[in-house]
């Protein structure tokens, strides 16, 4: 009877251990894990979510959102979440292909919104997806991300400060000399049109794109014809567009962050979205010569 019971004891344990295998372990560990495609995804869900729930942003710090290539990690992550939260229109096109996969609960944030078309680099019309520098409309994406959560009410506080930004950017870009922000690519249409200026962008919706010796010349006209002091770079991005049209116009070049990812740098400086915020702030007033 004694070897019978050690003997049943040991086929349980086997018998536990090789089921959690199977399952992969991450879906018994990450029942409540939710699954961002990038950063401000993964900001909004962890002021969001309630505690203890795991949120996992699968953007590397310093990397492109439109370049992620999922690993089999990732891939497995996307699987065994309780939630995925995704921008659609093809801004990151191997999740959305993982997403469509998937039988569990998903949200794309661009879902029913009204976007802005820009020109890529191809000479294509396609859907501009960077609706969240808007902070009004990522007030409201952080309010459908707490509506999909049953977190109503700590999506109305992070909706409360997004207002309060907003407000803070209507009042200081007010008064300025100029208003056009000349950027190396079109990533800042919906951050001018809330605050009443004009996007000149170097290039389409792609950071990587490289005009010609007779592009780069007309975009330094253009630079010089719209009386901008500063050509925005990005910090995910190479500079050497900006720098080279900047030093052909004789202007400065300055960051201006489009928050898709935070860098090394950024994260152990604790930065965040709205601390990125900010000093876009500083370095569009300095840029456009604001008074108040």
């Amino acid at each position: 009877m004694f070897s019978r019971t050690i003997l049943f004891c040991v086929v349980l344990v086997a018998t536990a251990a090789l089921v959690a295998g199977c399952g992969g372990g991450a879906s018994s560990g990450n029942e409540k894990a939710i699954v961002a495609g990038f950063y401000p995804l993964a900001f909004a869900a962890e002021q969001i979510a309630v505690g203890g729930t795991a949120v996992r942003n699968l953007t590397p710090a310093g990397a492109e959102p439109h370049d992620l290539e999922l690993t089999p990690s990732d891939a497995r992550a996307v699987g065994d979440a309780a939630l995925v939260l995704y921008l659609g229109e093809g801004f990151m096109p191997g999740l959305e292909t993982a997403v469509a996969q998937r039988e569990g609960r998903s949200l794309d944030l661009l879902g029913g919104e009204e976007l802005e078309q820009e020109r890529n680099e191809d000479g294509e019309i396609v859907p501009d997806p960077h609706v969240w520098l808007d902070p009004i409309r990522f007030a409201a994406m952080a309010r459908a991300i707490g509506a999909e959560l049953g977190q109503t009410e700590a999506a109305a506080r992070l909706s409360g400060r997004l207002e309060r930004l907003d407000a803070e950017l209507r009042r200081r870009l007010a008064m300025c000399k100029r208003r056009q922000i000349v950027t190396s690519h079109a990533a800042f249409g919906y951050l001018a049109s809330r605050y009443g200026l004009e996007q000149v962008p170097l290039e389409g919706l792609s950071p990587e794109a490289e005009p010609s010796a007779r592009g780069i010349a007309d975009l330094v006209e253009l630079v010089k014809t719209s009386g901008a002091t500063t050509v925005f770079f990005e910090t995910l991005a190479s500079p050497k567009l900006a720098e080279t049209v900047a030093r052909e116009a004789g202007i400065e070049t300055a960051v201006l962050n489009p928050l898709e990812g935070l860098t090394d740098d950024e994260i152990a400086a604790g930065e965040d979205y709205f601390s990125v915020m900010r000093a876009n702030l500083a370095a569009l007033r300095k840029a456009l010569g604001c008074q108040t």
